[in-house]
């Protein structure tokens, strides 16, 4: 059990690394770790992450609190450049400047990886919002195609959602 603890432990250390935007390599150096293994624990990170509501709820969390701290950095830098403007120290305002664009370089990078588990969290939204989708026509096909009065009432409202250039719905007679 401790052992478990304890993987688990360094895959969260290794992913949280991994969601500032460090790279492999990065991470590697500095957790003290083989490259070779951090690839590993990334993989199973990845797979726990998009399978997982809980570990993707702890990854939004993550998520946040890094960009929160990207903005901080950011902050920081354009004090910087405030007061290389005052002093006239033109090396100063540029290091910040690219300082600046590097730390916004490292927050796209890890908002885009970041994206991957949303786009798994809205596929899994889609087929469920279609799943019900099915079930509902289903229901509506067999209620009406029993009663020709609803049968006209639901084809007419159906066409009202659906708007002129809606897709067309038949409800075969049984």
């Amino acid at each position: 059990m401790i052992d478990i603890i304890e993987h688990m432990e360094e895959v969260n250390k290794v992913a949280s690394e991994y969601i500032k935007g460090f790279n492999e390599t990065e991470i590697s150096k500095e957790l003290d770790i083989p490259r070779a293994r951090v690839s590993s624990l990334l993989r199973e990170w990845k797979t726990m992450a998009s399978n997982s509501e809980a570990v993707r709820s702890r990854a939004r969390e993550a998520l946040a609190g890094a960009d929160q701290h990207y903005s901080k950095l950011i902050k920081q830098a354009y004090e910087i450049i405030e007061d290389a403007n005052t002093q006239g120290s033109l090396s100063a305002k540029n290091n910040a400047i690219k300082l600046i664009l590097d730390i916004e370089s490292k927050r796209i990078d890890m908002l885009q990886k970041a994206g991957l588990l949303e786009n798994k969290e809205l596929s899994d939204q889609l087929l469920e919002t279609e799943r019900k989708q099915e079930l509902l026509m289903r229901i509506l096909t067999e209620v009406s195609g029993k009663c020709p009065t609803c049968k006209l009432k639901v084809l007419n409202r159906l066409s009202e959602v659906s708007g002129p250039n809606g897709e067309a719905v038949v409800i075969h007679e049984s």
